[in-house]
């Protein structure tokens, strides 16, 4: 089964390593992530797993639930939670699935890589139980999780702001204003102040609109606009930034 961006991230019941689950019921009105393991009692797969409980306050503080799976069954995972705790210091505190139904579902077996055993593959799912993100590695490749965190925040504010997250962002850092908010959208959406800049100009063609800097867990708070090919200083509120190289957007200004 192929699974695309925005479709229903499927609903399955499976034995656990902390029960039977109901994927949906599991997630509740909050985010989840859903994640393959080749094997059972291999080197990559138990650090990966050991990162994944030791950053449980990560997962926590954004109302994130992860779920793991591999096509063993869930007596092996049980026995091999001791060696995740012994060699990673960290105890399993997650549920791991038997999933052999479930990679199917979820399309985890690639067959031209390895005919029975799931790749690592990363769903995100959000509180609206539609898939969110999709990340494949191979099996030799072990995953960074911090990217997966980063992608979430990335997720979690853009899903309530109009706004898109540049290369390599992480919370805190600059985000841009979506093109399409009008001057009295803007008004609705940051009453605390808003800026026009100059139209595009043809010396940039593919200019961004306005910047603002924004939290994960808060609104956006800082203005901190910049032209990567000619630079503004963040500037203070009430100040006029014009510019050629933007386009027409607005710029916010919450302090």
């Amino acid at each position: 089964m192929s699974i695309r961006l925005g479709d229903t991230a499927p609903d399955f019941t499976a034995d656990s390593t902390e029960g039977t689950i109901s994927f949906h019921d599991y997630l509740g009105d909050g985010w989840g992530v859903l994640f393959s393991h080749p094997k059972d009692f291999t080197p990559v797969c138990t650090t990966e797993l050991g990162e994944v409980a030791r950053l449980k306050p990560e997962w926590d503080k954004r109302n994130v639930k992860v779920v793991g799976l591999s096509v063993d069954s869930v007596d092996d995972h049980n026995a091999w939670k001791g060696d995740i705790e012994e060699t990673q210091g960290t105890a399993l505190n997650f549920p791991l699935i038997d999933g052999t139904e479930v990679a199917g579902l979820y399309d985890m077996v690639h067959p031209n890589h390895n005919n029975t055993l799931t790749v690592r593959s990363v769903f995100i799912i959000g509180p609206d139980k539609t898939v969110k993100l999709i990340i494949t590695y191979p099996a030799s490749t072990g995953r960074n999780f911090q990217e997966i965190l980063r992608v979430i925040d990335s997720l979690q504010l853009t899903a309530d702001y109009s706004v898109a997250t540049p290369v390599n962002w992480t919370d805190g850092e600059d985000v841009i204003i979506a093109p399409a908010i009008s001057d009295d959208d803007a008004k609705d959406r940051f009453p605390a102040g808003w800026q026009t800049l100059k139209p595009l100009s043809a010396r940039h063609p593919t200019a961004q609109p306005g910047w603002i800097r924004a939290s994960r867990g808060g609104p956006p708070h800082r203005l901190a606009a910049a032209d990567e090919a000619a630079p503004i200083a963040p500037h203070q509120p009430g100040s006029v930034v014009t510019d050629p190289g933007w386009a027409e957007s607005v710029v916010i200004d919450l302090d």
